[in-house]
């Protein structure tokens, strides 16, 4: 499998997993598991160039994930994360480090502040293990993201479940404002992770 069809693959699988396992006609259980074999007879159908294809190709896909974003038991596999159809994921909710992180636009830090941080379209919102992975993960469609940080010791001892996804990743429904507090801007891994963004903007 080369890299152009692994990454195509991952594109496939992402779309089946996250949001729309019909395309393919695939049958998902509730907790977002389908079955890798089903999965590659059904593509390897509907495109024909794909005739190569075996449910392990998937797992191969899976397993050298660097950011965990799927989960393989046996023959079936999931997204751990990700999703905008309604699953009921049964992660782990233990090992949850004592502060998360989340990004956001600048201008929206006062509200979050005042109302909290709720998921929007998505079935969960997305917490990341690092300043720097906040980072990242919002830069993707904020040019200077604000980052906040979660107090999940306090937030999970008030009963708030925070769930174990990715390897990088972890979930909740919402975030009570109670728990948040906004890492200020000159934050030495901040600082660090926007001059690197304007060096590589003005090579």
């Amino acid at each position: 499998m080369s890299d152009r069809e692994a990454n195509s693959l991952g594109r496939i699988l992402a779309l089946v997993l996250r949001h729309a396992p019909e395309k393919f006609g695939v049958d998902m259980d509730i907790n977002g598991w389908v079955n890798t074999r089903e999965l590659s007879e059904s593509i390897s159908k509907q495109r024909r160039h794909y005739h190569w294809l075996r449910g392990w190709h998937f797992s191969a896909i899976a397993n050298s994930d660097e950011k965990g974003r799927y989960q393989v038991e046996g023959e079936m596999i999931r997204a751990t994360y990700g999703h905008s159809i309604e699953l009921e994921l049964d992660l782990p909710t233990d090992d949850i480090p004592e502060a998360l992180y989340w990004p956001c636009e600048p201008e929206q830090v006062k509200a979050i502040l005042e109302l909290g941080i709720t998921a929007g379209d998505r079935q969960h919102v997305h917490l990341s293990k690092t300043i720097t992975k906040a980072m990242e993960a919002g830069h993707v469609r904020i040019d200077r993201p604000a980052i906040m940080e979660v107090d999940t010791t306090r937030a999970i001892a008030d009963g708030n479940i925070i769930y174990r996804a990715g390897k990088s990743v972890y979930l909740t429904t919402d975030m009570p404002p109670d728990y948040l507090y906004q890492v200020e801007a000159d934050d030495p891994v901040i600082s660090e992770m926007v001059a690197r963004w304007e060096a590589e903007e003005e090579e």
